[in-house]
């Protein structure tokens, strides 16, 4: 029989700790294929562009999933989602449907998930204080995220619109954490041990001599060339990590420093599935910045999939 998932259902079967073990499991194996994103461009009437990405994965014998998604930029200045998908699961035997998820909520867990992965690598195991930087669909989830792999004595939120800070710091501290409204960024973002950007952003919004030692920036908003939330500093002053190099490298964050010759696409030391096998060990030196860029994997869609329809979580 097919599921049904909207946003409550995937919420339910996908708490933190059991999406983030999903997503660690599905890294350190090699069964899922996930081919690269593609990503097609729609002129609009308006003179404005829109996006339109397909992202298939399959797990031989096991599952097939494809995430359709369409980013309208625009839509902000109408108070309107950016980003909206969708997700078709299908069996991996014999190709019967299973499943239909809304795929904003599978996005945005999966994608927060992943850098709270990448952050238990990463961020240094005494970060007591996480910025996140963005109001939109990504920033709640960001936050618990992140606390589920760091105990943080601060969660700072800040955006454009305080109103809506207020309103995810709100809803946040409902959900046990010590969240506050920050106002200024620069200074938010001297005094944070870990900082998380998940804006829809084209110019620099995190300077690297802002970062302290021993700060891990996450960047997850920017996935198009045109697209950047932190400056070149930030990128060359740091450890690189990325979820793949495939997608990463054409975000506008790295793409950017890469096509002006500030790094070279060896610079990235390792990607998710090499720090999930032990093939890089991860942050070594306490004083040491790591920027980790994030642009969005099939495989991880695929995982929190499985994961949501088996319903275990």
């Amino acid at each position: 029989m097919m599921q049904m998932l909207d946003h409550a259902a995937i919420d339910a079967r996908l708490d933190w700790p059991a999406l983030i073990a999903a997503l660690r499991a599905a890294f350190a194996g090699n069964a899922i294929t996930a081919p690269p994103r593609q990503t097609l461009t729609i002129d609009l009437p308006d003179g404005q562009t829109a996006s339109l990405l397909l992202m298939p994965a399959w797990e031989a014998g096991k599952a097939i999933g494809v995430k359709v998604v369409t980013f309208f930029p625009g839509n902000a200045a109408q108070g309107k989602a950016t980003i909206n998908a969708g997700y078709l699961l299908f069996d991996g035997a014999d190709g019967r449907m299973q499943a239909v998820l809304d795929g904003d909520s599978l996005t945005a867990r999966r994608t927060a998930a992943a850098s709270a992965l990448a952050a238990d690598y990463l961020a240094r195991p005494d970060a007591r204080v996480l910025l996140v930087a963005g109001t939109g669909q990504l920033s709640e989830e960001a936050a618990l995220a992140h606390s589920a792999v760091r105990r943080y004595d601060r969660v700072l939120i800040w955006g454009r619109t305080t109103d809506k800070a207020q309103q995810i710091v709100a809803r946040l501290k409902a959900q046990g954490l010590a969240a506050e409204t920050c106002l200024d960024l620069e200074a938010g973002a001297r005094g944070a041990d870990v900082i998380c950007t998940v804006t829809a952003s084209t110019v620099p919004l995190i300077r690297g001599d802002w970062l302290r030692p021993g700060s891990h920036l996450d960047l997850i908003g920017a996935f198009k060339p045109d697209m950047r939330e932190c400056d070149t500093q930030a990128i060359v002053q740091a450890q690189i990590f990325v979820d793949s190099r495939a997608g990463a490298l054409l975000a506008g964050d790295l793409a950017q420093p890469l096509a002006a010759g500030a790094i070279t696409d060896t610079d990235v030391l390792a990607d998710l599935a090499e720090l999930v096998q032990g093939g890089h060990p991860g942050r070594r030196d306490a004083t040491a910045r790591t920027v980790f860029k994030s642009a969005g994997m099939a495989l991880e869609d695929l995982a929190a999939a499985m994961l949501a329809q088996d319903g275990s979580a």
